[in-house]
């Protein structure tokens, strides 16, 4: 059962744990830096849907905006959980 677990999460339970705490602090750091809280996301995609719906497809010009944003989140999260990785 534990060799399942394990196998799930891709470690131990604890070093899981204390990966996602770290990982967790960080990105709340770095959203925190740039003002950025969870319901301001799930409103950007809410507007974003709203004006494509509104607008047509000449909102798809916003896909920038949100793929700069969700870069600001994913690229230090990458590079991060690959760091961890490297000390394996």
């Amino acid at each position: 059962m534990t060799d399942g677990v394990n196998r799930f999460l891709g470690d131990s339970i604890g070093r899981t744990i204390i990966k996602l705490i770290v990982v967790s602090v960080i990105v709340g750091f770095v959203m925190r830096i740039f003002g950025i809280y969870p319901y301001d996301i799930i409103e950007g995609i809410r507007h974003f849907f709203q004006d494509i719906w509104h607008k047509g497809f000449a909102a798809l010009g916003q896909f920038g905006d949100y793929l700069l944003l969700g870069a600001s989140v994913v690229i230090p999260l990458f590079i991060i959980l690959r760091l961890l990785n490297m000390r394996k």
